[in-house]
């Protein structure tokens, strides 16, 4: 749409441009047309709406995410991240650092205690908010990057074909400890994802 009405433009331009270096038409007393100064003042203004109006639908339709699987809910505190699987009742969990040497993996200052697990090979959509600061929501590996402002839910989608345990970190600087707020996602099948679901409101409901 854009690149028609550039060519459009581009060839009008020229065609007046090769007139004007090849006529012979001389005026002595044209010094100014208001009329014409009008027209291409206004012209381009339309032109620029023509180009916004069907870039701003996209940039929103974008931001839409139709039928997704699932629905996760992320909260940032200082300094650790709070999840809801919205769609299942009573599943929500604390996600903080591990700290124990004894625990601690070769990933330093990435892995946590309670990791978030969702299926391959379906959208998902998150939504983003704090409690305290701003924190950012960030997993290289996914391309995903979010801002969690107090008072604001964002929203993103993410699509994970693989299975896999991807890592992320809060890039902001929230405070003395924002380095130590680290991001797991553990990607499963579908069919290890409905037990894990399973086990975890079992779990829930004995407590």
């Amino acid at each position: 749409h854009t690149l028609i009405i550039l060519i459009m433009i581009t060839i009008l331009v020229s065609y007046m441009m090769l007139s004007l270096f090849f006529n012979k038409y001389i005026n002595r007393f044209l010094l100014e047309q208001q009329m014409i100064e009008m027209i291409w003042t206004i012209l381009p203004a339309i032109t620029l709406i023509f180009i916004a109006l069907p870039s701003l639908r996209l940039f929103y339709l974008l931001d839409e995410l139709n039928n997704p699987l699932i629905t996760l809910k992320s909260i940032g505190h200082q300094w650790y991240w709070s999840y809801e699987y919205s769609d299942f009742s009573n599943i929500e969990f604390d996600s903080y650092m591990i700290q124990s040497p004894e625990q601690m993996n070769n990933f330093r200052l990435l892995d946590v205690d309670n990791r978030v697990t969702i299926p391959m090979n379906n959208q998902i959509r998150i939504l983003v908010t704090a409690t305290d600061v701003i924190h950012s929501w960030t997993i290289p590996s996914l391309g995903v990057k979010i801002d969690a402002n107090p008072g604001r839910l964002n929203q993103t989608n993410f699509y994970i074909n693989r299975p896999g345990i991807f890592y992320g970190q809060c890039p902001e600087i929230c405070g003395a400890n924002h380095s130590f707020m680290p991001i797991v996602i553990e990607s499963i099948s579908i069919k290890n994802f409905i037990k894990w679901i399973n086990n975890y409101s079992s779990l829930d409901d004995w407590k």
